[in-house]
């Protein structure tokens, strides 16, 4: 595809550019396919720890070196740990590239987990643990996970709990990367105005050195849902709910009018169906959102909201209708239409986002082996049908197959 080039290094990984001419920022990344789901038991979070580690020092940096790198030249130093992605990015400044390559490398491949560090970092991570426990909006979409993908590895949170932060030792980070690094399953990803020619100059410079990795590790498939009801009494002021089930997997043909279906039911829009229902005609909540996770196997969809605990059950009853709603009813033409423009123009703006489009590009890469232009993905929204919607919906969304988790204040 002429938009995205491709190139594989010798020792496996591969490197994707896009070419964009308008802008004096290169937005880089390196992305890995390890995650939280290829932890075993006793290595509970430790891929998020990880990623903290990436910045605490290499053979020839250390923490403050890698801190002050790239925000010394304006730039900025990230990372994120998913299910099954860990992504080490960075932005800078064009002529600042060849020193943004240099660090992502670095961390990424050449972090050497200081003992002092690593007791310094684990307060940080249990601190972080507080944090997203104090957070219910938070905590009700890890605890949703569990919900669904109970006693699976996707349903464990990805900060790991505190038994198991407390245990990590330097071993633990090294066998944790001999165990899942792939060469075949990493990816240098990069966005902005320099040439392609250039950016592999730089892969061979810093990439091209680094060994092939081997290691194979099967991901455990998840077979075994079933619908749960659960109520958990917690210290908060304001009732939280989600209701959903698994969904489709990231290469299921099902998986874009799914997003659709869900977009029209509890999308961004301020025009979706359950906004307009439990906010706008009803006033329950300030927000209700829909939403879709695709892994490489399953997938999981939650609606959440939240309200007085007083409200929640005419709130789910409201929910429930809106779902059956859109199980049983057509959309006619121009609602279709509508659906189907708000989309692509959704679509579009995120297109616009050169840090989205970066990080799309490899995961796209290892969960698909391809990567779709924008116009591609419009061929796609275009051919979706009435019966496209009512068939997915009447698949994903049976009420007798809906979870359901509540946190009502104690």
């Amino acid at each position: 595809m002429n938009e995205f080039q491709l190139h594989t290094l010798e020792n496996g990984i591969r490197v994707v550019h896009k070419v964009v001419n308008n802008t004096k920022i290169m937005h880089c990344g390196i992305m890995l396919d390890v995650g939280s789901r290829d932890e075993t038991h006793d290595q509970q979070g430790i891929a998020h720890f990880w990623e903290h580690m990436a910045f605490k020092g290499t053979k020839k940096r250390n923490a403050y070196r890698i801190i002050n790198s790239l925000e010394s030249v304006g730039g900025e130093l990230n990372a994120y740990t998913t299910k099954e992605k860990i992504c080490f990015y960075a932005a800078v400044l064009d002529n600042h590239f060849d020193r943004a390559f240099d660090v992502i490398s670095d961390i990424t491949f050449q972090s050497i987990f200081p003992d002092k560090q690593i007791d310094k970092e684990r307060g940080v991570i249990l601190e972080e643990m507080a944090m997203y426990y104090d957070s219910p909006e938070d905590a009700i979409q890890d605890d949703f996970d569990e919900l669904i993908f109970t006693g699976h590895q996707l349903g464990n949170n990805i900060l790991g709990n505190r038994q198991s932060v407390q245990s990590f030792t330097h071993k633990d980070f090294n066998r944790f990367i001999s165990e899942n690094f792939n060469s075949d399953r990493i990816i240098f990803t990069s966005v902005g105005n320099l040439p392609f020619k250039r950016v592999l100059k730089f892969a061979e410079k810093y990439l091209g050195p680094i060994p092939r990795f081997d290691a194979v590790k099967k991901r455990n498939v998840f077979s075994t849902y079933t619908q749960k009801v659960k109520t958990v009494n917690r210290t908060i002021t304001q009732a939280q709910c989600a209701i959903g089930a698994t969904a489709y997997p990231i290469s299921d043909e099902r998986r874009l009018p799914f997003f659709m279906a869900l977009n029209i039911l509890g999308g961004p829009g301020m025009n979706s169906r359950l906004n307009l229902s439990l906010r706008e005609k009803y006033g329950l909540v300030y927000s209700v959102d829909a939403s879709y996770t695709p892994f490489t196997d399953t997938g999981s969809t939650g609606i959440f909201f939240g309200t007085e605990p007083a409200k929640v059950d005419r709130s789910i009853k409201l929910v429930m209708k809106e779902i059956k709603k859109i199980r049983e009813v057509r959309l006619g033409t121009m609602q279709l239409h509508q659906a189907k423009e708000q989309l692509m123009g959704q679509l579009a703006m995120s297109d616009e986002n050169n840090s989205s489009v970066m990080l799309m590009m490899a995961k796209s890469l290892l969960d698909l082996n391809k990567i779709q232009s924008l116009e591609e993905i419009f061929d796609q929204v275009r051919k979706v049908t009435g019966n496209d919607l009512m068939e997915v919906t009447n698949d994903a969304l049976q009420e007798k197959n809906l979870s359901i988790l509540t946190f009502i204040p104690n």
